[in-house]
């Protein structure tokens, strides 16, 4: 690899680095390419951006974009790149599914936005709520006050309608 390449890949990392929220490296030493085909259609799914770049360009790219400077201390071995922009819980999800299945694809570490996590909090990070969940949840929040209401309103209605019936019965009696 001649050092335009280099360049060019550390560029490119450095790119995804920074337009991403949130950024997984995983071990993929231990995975098949059936495998790998398949949890790169899960990513892409859920538009994570998957990678695979020589640790020390990537390094370079982390120092060079000033971000996850962190992850540094895990670049050894065969470590693949999850980049995720829009839904940065979505490759804990991925990863966690496989690995509860084949346990080998470990996570070593990640960054969701500032925040730094080691690979043995996965299961935590795969039940983080996505953006979507949280805004649904926010949302119902905001809705029950408003169905309480009217549920209460109903409520008293519906008594006083009962309170009516039992007195035109009492005086048709």
């Amino acid at each position: 690899m001649n050092k335009n390449e280099k360049a060019e890949l550390i560029a490119e990392a450095k790119e995804l680095i920074q337009n991403a929220s949130a950024v997984y490296l995983t071990d993929y030493s231990k995975i098949n390419v059936a495998d790998i085909s398949e949890i790169r259609n899960q990513f892409r799914k859920d538009g994570v951006k998957y990678r695979v770049f020589k640790n020390t360009l990537f390094k370079r790219a982390l120092v060079e974009s000033g971000k996850f400077e962190k992850l540094a201390d895990h670049l050894e071995g065969m470590t693949g790149f999850a980049f995720a922009s829009t839904n940065p819980v979505a490759p804990a999800k991925i990863i966690k599914k496989y690995n509860d299945t084949s346990q080998k694809f470990p996570l070593k570490a990640c960054y969701i936005e500032t925040q730094y996590y080691d690979g043995s909090k996965l299961k935590e990070l795969a039940e983080l709520p996505t953006k979507e969940e949280v805004i649904a949840g926010i949302l119902g929040s905001l809705n029950s006050p408003a169905s309480g209401i009217v549920g209460s309103i109903a409520a008293v209605i519906r008594d006083l309608v009962s309170v009516i019936d039992e007195v035109s019965k009492k005086k048709a009696a």
